[in-house]
């Protein structure tokens, strides 16, 4: 899927989330598994990484990736000559030709463009990234570094699990109202859900981002079995967010 909100830079900038079809991958990996951590062969998730960069028109050796650890660790990428990024769950780079890969199945891939500075990110926001704020701490980070200004970036939030899948338990919902406050936390028939959108949507909001500038995939992971989803299938493959500057 691509998104609305990139298409007018589409001549200075790419952006995709894969989805899980036409890949090499076996059961319970079917079929475009882009992680190596999850249990797939290592030559099958090869070959879904290189029938993407031939797709998406990348070298396979510039793809930047990481070990995503649910941390608010990140990364600026000045150069290539490597791939996986340690311990990290958001890389951010100025440089052309440098695709940036974030994966997932339920966590929300978000793909930032700042068009005046030409910067871009990818940021792995699942509910512990989302909870220590890592997509406000990338754009101060982009702030820092390349003078990015929160009012002028453009930020898409990615297929992933919706509140009308993410059910939480007791503990963690009365954390998140104490937290973040209790409109995050869906009730029905008894049952708590977590809306990772809208608490990542409003602290976009809270660092300056305008509401016109922030697209949100209406996708569910774990509804839409065109997509992997952890919460859905357990041992299962991921999907990815990726963003380049052309």
């Amino acid at each position: 899927m691509t998104f609305q909100l990139f298409e007018p830079h589409k001549q200075n900038l790419f952006c995709e989330i894969t989805n899980r079809h036409n890949g090499v991958s076996p059961k319970p990996y079917e079929f475009l598994n882009l992680a190596l951590h999850v249990g797939d062969n290592t030559i099958n998730v090869m070959k879904n990484r290189s029938s993407l960069a031939q797709e998406y028109d990348f070298l396979i050796e510039n793809l930047i990736y990481m070990e995503q650890t649910h941390s608010d660790n990140i990364q600026i990428i000045e150069h290539t000559g490597f791939n996986k990024i340690e311990n990290c769950d958001a890389v951010i780079t100025n440089q052309s030709n440098i695709p940036l890969m974030v994966m997932v199945a339920d966590c929300i891939p978000i793909m930032m463009y700042d068009p005046i500075h030409r910067v871009i990110a990818a940021v792995h926001a699942g509910r512990n990234g989302t909870f220590k704020e890592i997509a406000p701490k990338t754009i101060q980070k982009m702030q820092k570094h390349f003078d990015t200004k929160p009012n002028q970036l453009l930020v898409a939030l990615g297929v992933s699990i919706h509140p009308c899948c993410y059910e939480v338990g007791e503990d963690l919902a009365d954390i998140t109202k104490q937290s973040f406050g209790e409109k995050y936390i869906q009730t029905r028939q008894n049952k708590r859900y977590l809306d990772l959108q809208t608490l990542n949507h409003d602290q976009l909001l809270n660092i300056g981002v305008p509401d016109e500038n922030i697209e949100i995939s209406p996708i569910c992971s774990c509804c839409n079995t065109n997509y992997f989803s952890y919460r859905r299938d357990g041992i299962t493959g991921r999907f990815a967010g990726v963003i380049k500057l052309k």
